[in-house]
């Protein structure tokens, strides 16, 4: 199989090379299109849940390039014997969080599928100068992380009836929770170096902002605002068979503190669904960083740095 050409252009700003969320071309000097798309499978019985958090995830490479919404299109495959009210359900779910992101959702397209899928294709805008990547990280750049760390695993709980969805209630609310607000924080402080967190992991998605911005980084696992239950139900192997493939892929760019309990390494490489931002922010900008964050009661956490070389060490603290 031949590889994919990689396209050169004097207005391509952001492209796969260095695995950002969303491709960004520039059509003036002062504006900008972001554009990417994401769906998946559901992850949950509640069909409008399940609308909320797969439009929230495609929405969420927006934000983690610097961008606003603009408009938005349903990918969507449906089984032709199911019940259409469910499939309603998933739309307007969809078109909930695209309206709360201040979008217009302007159409789509559908096909029929033995296995529902449901996503976004989103357009957003940006001023050229103002793009968050993942190749723009410095030496001593605090991560910021928003939203916690395993979801996989508590969805994985979910589907084999270890946990219910009203036990796990907390979580599937900030699944499905834009991380507009974060955004709006982030680009108002001018950070310039981001990414979401989701189905590669809070590690596999650090790598790919450490190998574009050519640094390491270290992690507090202390820090890592991991669900407790998460941690119990890994313990237990209860764990998506994603959060192992990520692990393999991984393993030679990542060291652990002998410390750090195998549960917990399995949490950082969970896959999540419509995770939280994970920005490199300059030690001056921290303290305005974190004013907007708490002004706009988003949670966040700071759980390690960027540092010279290559790799990621996770100490406990």
């Amino acid at each position: 199989m031949k590889a994919l050409p990689h396209f050169h252009h004097p207005d391509l700003l952001v492209s796969s090379d260095t695995y950002d969320d969303a491709g960004v071309y520039r059509l003036r000097d002062d504006l900008a299109i972001i554009q990417t798309v994401d769906f998946f499978t559901p992850m949950v019985d509640d069909p409008f849940l399940f609308g909320q958090i797969a439009a929230a995830n495609a929405l969420s490479d927006i934000y983690a390039m610097g961008g606003k919404p603009l408009t938005a299109m349903n990918i969507a495959a449906f089984p032709a014997c199911a019940d259409k009210e469910i499939f309603s359900q998933v739309l307007l779910g969809g078109a909930d969080k695209v309206m709360e992101a201040g979008a217009l959702l302007i159409g789509g397209h559908t096909i029929e599928d033995n296995e529902p899928k449901y996503g976004l294709s989103v357009l957003g805008t940006a001023h050229p100068q103002h793009i968050v990547t993942n190749s723009q990280g410095q030496d001593g750049d605090l991560l910021f992380l928003t939203k916690h760390i395993g979801a996989g695993v508590l969805n994985t709980a979910i589907k084999c009836g270890a946990a219910t969805e009203e036990e796990l209630k907390p979580m599937l609310k900030e699944m499905a929770a834009l991380n507009r607000l974060a955004a709006e924080a982030m680009t108002a402080v001018h950070v310039k170096a981001a990414t979401d967190i989701t189905g590669f992991g809070l590690l596999g998605h650090l790598s790919e902002l450490t190998n574009a911005s050519g640094l390491s980084a270290e992690l507090w696992a202390a820090a890592v605002p991991f669900w407790p239950q998460a941690l119990e139900f890994a313990a237990e192997a209860i764990v998506p068979g994603g959060a192992y493939r990520n692990a393999t892929y991984l393993k030679k760019q990542v060291d652990f503190h002998p410390s750090i309990s195998e549960e917990m390494r399995t949490l950082f490489f969970d896959p999540q669904t419509s995770g939280g931002l994970l920005m490199a922010v300059p030690r001056e900008m921290a303290a305005n960083l974190e004013g907007r964050l708490e002004a706009a009661q988003v949670e966040y956490s700071i759980i390690g740095v960027l540092r010279p070389g290559k790799g990621i060490v996770v100490k406990p603290r």
